[in-house]
């Protein structure tokens, strides 16, 4: 309980700050603001002076005209001015609001784009989202409950208890000693009650979140194997958990409400009691009984809205907190302090005793891993899965940084090179190509968004892939549907070569991308892949060792080290090699399934 507690005071810490930096980045509006409520809510402490004051000249009778007609008109001034600077610290908090979310959304989508690939595969997209949308909300809540709500409670119970103070020093102890009680209980109630509980219930409304978008972005496998029912049953699973959380945060807030008013009422009862026996003993005025009772109405509606206000305060946090911690969550990969554009004209690429492992495992996948892959090769990697070659063209693209050694093209090191620039001259055709939910002209011109349709429309014939869009109603201005599911996979797979023929990079990889398409779709992609590889540096995934037979050089790879090198002649003629037992068993495999359709 105790490590609890100290975690939402943590969590509290954190929040805060975040959103005072925030703030820092706009003094301006947020001083603005700020004063605004400050002098509005002091104007409210002053009505309650001359409405007592009015009070004792009606009594005095007409004599006392003047004073009462001077009291209603400071009352009436005071009015005006508080509706003036209320007005102006709304007008304040909406620009302040709106430009702190979209801020906010901007930074957070920025970072979680450049989190690492191991961080993106092991989240939920639909929770992440889920994670970003509720913490902007939520700052929304937290600008208001702050500058709007809290500030001017303080400033009216600090005020309240200042002015009653030095005209009754009693009425001041016993006015400052409830607030600051009910202050204290409603705080406490808040943080070491209910956010422990509300943390709990958002934990499991982003899970909820991430079930629906893992459904719903595999409805067609779903479909496939008649699975609505059970993916039915699995969010009911995820629903009722998120039920029962909820349910026992919102009782909390039910039971900490009545104790609040339970409080509320000792100190309306201890305050009356004090006014009445200062009126007994002589010391006050019936005019001045009205001021007293009259403060404390002021005061009473500020008290009972603090526990509402700290309530939503406390849920803005707990809100805020998980996207907060994308903000503390560390890059994957970051570009090195004065990193600069790479600069790439010839293609080499180049691995200088490099040693590198994965995250949590302890036994490097490379170690002291050399090899040279000459400008405009076309090099095959082999292997089982699981032997390094994926690792191969990710630590080119730098997905990952090595631990020993160095990658290096065309003699520059690529942890020294922006990301960006790296990347955008390695064209890649992934073996499952993944579009946007946007149109093909849009899917094709993402590696350059400036090109014409014209550029585009000759990177589609270069794929073969112009003459399926063609057919369709809308043609290029196509929507895909989300990840291209609208697509066949053999013309996905076309619009990821005619995107990669437009990047026009120096550096091609390809990952086995006719692996898993029926006959005519893998000739009209191997004739395409065959235009692409022209001139470029190019390294092949491949999965079916037929697809490598006419390239430069194939390298095998076995647990992390490259085994055999040489082209795929060279290769075959070693009777136990890895390359001739992996050739050799799919080959079996071949023939023998022939002679079974056979």
């Amino acid at each position: 309980m105790t490590s609890s507690k100290a975690e939402g005071a943590n969590v509290l810490r954190k929040v805060l700050f975040f959103t005072f930096r925030l703030w820092s980045r706009r003094k301006g509006l947020t001083a603005a603001i700020a004063l605004a409520m400050s002098f509005a809510t002091l104007t409210e402490i002053f009505v309650p002076v001359y409405a007592g004051r009015l009070i004792d000249a009606l009594a005095g009778g007409p004599a006392q005209a003047d004073a009462a007609m001077l009291a209603f008109a400071a009352m009436a001034a005071l009015g005006l001015v508080m509706v003036g600077l209320r007005h102006l610290a709304w007008w304040c908090v909406v620009p302040l609001t709106l430009s702190l979310m979209s801020e906010v959304a901007r930074d957070a989508f920025h970072r979680v784009q450049r989190f690492s690939t191991d961080w993106h595969a092991n989240s939920f997209a639909g929770s992440i989202v889920r994670k970003i949308t509720r913490g902007m909300w939520a700052l929304d809540t937290l600008d208001d409950v702050l500058l709007l709500a809290l500030l001017p409670s303080l400033v009216v119970l600090v005020g309240t208890v200042v002015l009653l103070g030095m005209r009754w020093p009693l009425m001041g102890v016993v006015m400052a000693l409830g607030s600051i009680a009910y202050v204290a209980v409603t705080v406490t109630l808040a943080t070491r009650v209910i956010a422990p509980a509300s943390r709990l219930s958002n934990a499991q409304d982003t899970r909820m979140g991430g079930v629906l978008a893992d459904a719903l972005g595999s409805n067609a496998v779903v479909k496939a194997f008649g699975a609505e029912h059970r993916e039915d049953a699995r969010l009911a699973r995820v629903v009722d958990k998120w039920s029962r959380r909820t349910w026992r945060t919102w009782m909390r807030h039910t039971w900490s409400g009545s104790g609040q008013l339970l409080l509320l009422w000792v100190v309306r009862t201890a305050v009356t009691a004090t006014a009445l026996w200062l009126w007994w003993k002589g010391q006050a005025t019936p005019g001045e009984i009205t001021y007293v009772l009259t403060t404390y109405f002021v005061v009473h509606g500020y008290l009972r809205e603090i526990g509402q206000h700290v309530h939503h305060l406390q849920r803005a946090v707990n809100e805020m907190e998980e996207m907060v911690r994308l903000f503390d969550q560390p890059l994957g990969v970051a570009d090195a302090p004065g990193a600069k554009p790479l600069r790439i004209s010839a293609g080499e690429v180049r691995f200088d005793h490099v040693t590198f492992a994965y995250a949590g495992h302890h036994v490097p996948l490379y170690r002291d891993l050399t090899v040279r892959i000459a400008a405009g090769q076309r090099v095959g990697l082999v292997g089982h899965s699981g032997s390094g070659k994926t690792t191969f063209v990710k630590l080119i693209q730098r997905l990952y940084d090595v631990k020993d050694g160095h990658v290096l093209i065309d003699g520059q090191d690529v942890s020294h090179a922006t990301q960006e620039s790296l990347r955008t001259q390695i064209a890649i055709v992934q073996q499952e190509p993944i579009l946007f939910h946007r149109s093909l002209a849009e899917n094709i011109a993402y590696a350059r968004p400036d090109a014409t349709l014209a550029q585009i429309q000759r990177a589609a014939r270069l794929a073969n892939a112009h003459d399926f869009i063609e057919r369709l109603p809308r043609g290029y201005q196509t929507l895909v549907g989300e990840r291209g599911v609208k697509l066949s996979g053999g013309e996905r797979q076309r619009v990821a070569l005619a995107r990669a023929f437009l990047a026009d990079a120096p550096i091609l990889i390809l990952d086995e991308a006719t692996s898993s398409l029926d006959s005519e779709s893998e000739a009209l992609i191997q004739q395409a892949m065959e235009r692409l590889m022209a001139g470029r540096t190019s390294i092949i995934i491949a999965h079916r060792l037929s697809t490598v037979r006419a390239v430069d050089r194939i390298l095998v790879f076995e647990h992390g080290r490259i085994v055999e090198d040489g082209d795929h002649e060279t290769l075959l003629e070693r009777p136990n090699g890895h390359y001739r037992r992996l050739f050799d068993r799919q080959s079996g495999a071949f023939v023998g399934a022939e002679e079974m359709i056979g």
